[in-house]
């Protein structure tokens, strides 16, 4: 079985197509599959070092916003997007897949585009609840589209086969107890908060962290807290905890980029971060409460959808960076810190919203279009 998998730009489109990868290869451990990506995304990196084998398109996005820098870019993406296309073309020719799977990305879309127009069955994997404009296109042509989140399914085109998977996640997170997880890190008290933005890191978050860390470390509430800063916080926020006298202080772990996960989020009580796909199937996957800040300049605004599911079903408190404030922030962990009870629920419905046969769902609807045994 043969396999190419179109993926990149960020880890929120490349960790899907890993995982797909990964659910693959237990069914069909002497599959042969070939990722596509551009060389300058993050998959470059990511994608070799988990062992597959790599082709590049060079490819690039359309910036919505008509400044005279970005209509440069527009023009060079136009000049790429032809080029991306032939090239596309003869990859998939050379490789002959039984199936092509998009997990988006600004390659994905000629890649996938490339196969269908070659024959070749294809899948997509869409991880927000707003579908991007790509996969939407893609979608008319694919033999299923596998969502995330159920509330997709109406921004695809009628007669599309859409199929709720859910969204892969790693196994480690669901191995851990909150005991375990907080004895390994070293915490006690009653309530432990994660807050992060990303590998890049939210500026908005970052802002308002260190002042907020501050107040709950003198305040009668105890609490842990642990947060991500990113790259962009590299410099600025260390030096605000050293000047506000609070970087040492044991109840509080502040590093650039979270690598141990799966121990912080099975240790947290209250998730404070973004709204990427994988952040919240990962909050399902463990059943936490959580404040969301949909990022409002993701395409289409799909963080807002994604955080919304949480929001209606009572799962997540769901805060617009415009209305971003400590204040507001104080007011939500002191309230759920007065009120388990609420804290806990919150948790039990996210959970609640995690398909946990994830990875039989998505095997299930790769083996119907390569007419493998299910």
């Amino acid at each position: 079985m043969k396999v190419l998998i179109a993926c990149g730009g960020t880890g929120g489109h490349i960790n899907p197509g890993l995982a797909i990868a990964g659910i693959i290869a237990e069914h069909v451990p002497d599959a042969e599959f070939l990722f596509v990506g551009t060389p300058d995304g993050m998959e470059a990196e990511l994608i070799p070092a988990a062992g597959y084998k790599m082709e590049y398109v060079e490819a690039a996005g359309f910036q919505r916003s008509l400044s005279p820098q970005n209509i440069i870019r527009n023009v060079k993406a136009v000049g790429l997007l032809a080029k991306a296309a032939g090239h596309a073309r003869a990859v998939v020719r050379q490789f002959q897949p039984d199936i092509a799977i998009g997990t988006g990305g600004y390659a994905s879309g000629a890649v996938i585009r490339a196969a269908q127009q070659l024959g070749i069955p294809t899948a997509v994997h869409e991880q927000n609840a707003f579908p991007g404009v790509t996969n939407k296109l893609l979608a008319k042509k694919a033999k299923a589209v596998m969502m995330t989140f159920d509330a997709a399914k109406q921004y695809f085109p009628a007669g599309t086969k859409t199929v709720l998977t859910g969204l892969p996640v790693r196994s480690s997170l669901t191995r851990r107890s909150r005991e375990q997880a907080k004895r390994q890190l070293g915490f006690d008290g009653d309530m432990t908060v994660l807050s992060f933005g990303g590998s890049q890191g939210a500026k908005c978050l970052n802002d308002l962290m260190p002042e907020l860390i501050k107040w709950h470390l003198d305040s009668d509430m105890n609490i842990n807290h642990i947060h991500a800063y990113g790259k962009h916080g590299r410099d600025s926020f260390p030096q605000a905890m050293e000047q506000l006298g609070i970087a040492g202080d044991k109840r509080i772990r502040v590093t650039e980029y979270i690598r141990d996960m799966d121990v912080c989020l099975a240790a947290a009580d209250l998730v404070i971060s973004r709204a990427g796909a994988s952040t919240l199937s990962e909050l399902e996957a463990v059943g936490r409460a959580s404040v969301l800040i949909p990022y409002p300049a993701a395409a289409e605004n799909h963080q807002y959808y994604n955080a919304m599911v949480l929001g209606k079903a009572g799962a997540a408190i769901v805060i617009e960076q415009k209305d971003l404030t400590a204040e507001k922030l104080r007011e939500v962990i002191t309230e759920l810190y007065r009120n388990p009870v609420k804290r806990i629920a919150m948790g039990q419905r996210a959970g609640a919203q995690f398909p946990a046969d994830t990875n039989d769902r998505i095997w299930k609807v790769i083996a119907e279009i390569t007419g493998m045994k299910g």
